[in-house]
This record gives C-alpha cells, sequence and structure tokens, in this order.
C-alpha cells in the first residue's frame, strides 16, 4: 500500500466571526431547549426524551465553545498587537 500524498496545498483557513456563530448556535441550543420542555410528557411516553437532553447538552458544550473562542480571539488580538523582535 503506497502513501497518500496531496496533489495540491490546503486552502488558507477561513477566518470570519468565530465568538458570533458559536454564541449564535448556543443561544439556538438553550432555545430549542426550552421550547421542547413544556412537551417533555410526550417526548418521554414516545420514547424522545433524548431530544429535549441533547439540546440542553448542545447549550452547554455550546457555552464552553463560547469561553474557548473568546479567549483564542483575545489571544489572535494581542499576539498581533506585539512587535516582531528585532533582528541584529
Amino acid at each position: 500500500m503506497e502513501k497518500w500524498t496531496p496533489k495540491h496545498e490546503a486552502p488558507e483557513p477561513l477566518e470570519g466571526p468565530v465568538v458570533a456563530t458559536v454564541t449564535g448556535g448556543t443561544i439556538v441550543w438553550f432555545v430549542l431547549f426550552l421550547a421542547q420542555l413544556p412537551f417533555y410528557g410526550w417526548y418521554a411516553d414516545h420514547g424522545h426524551a433524548w431530544w429535549i437532553w441533547t439540546c440542553l447538552a448542545g447549550g452547554g458544550l455550546g457555552l464552553i465553545g463560547v469561553w474557548y473562542v473568546r479567549r483564542r480571539d483575545a489571544a489572535i488580538k494581542r499576539a498581533a498587537e506585539v512587535p516582531p523582535p528585532a533582528r541584529p
């Protein structure tokens, strides 16, 4: 079996409003959780209660994601402000 090698270079990563995107996704997960919560009895009776808990887990993981991307964004901004060291 021969080793696979790429035939062209990978594209540059896309940089966009990452914090806003993750925050928006997290809000959507929590809204879905709250929208389904009044129907918990129906979901439980039909074996679909995991849908509600999936939305809650998505919101919780989204909070971790918001924390992570905010710290990442701050680190990128700090690194951009530091001038490169002078070379002799």
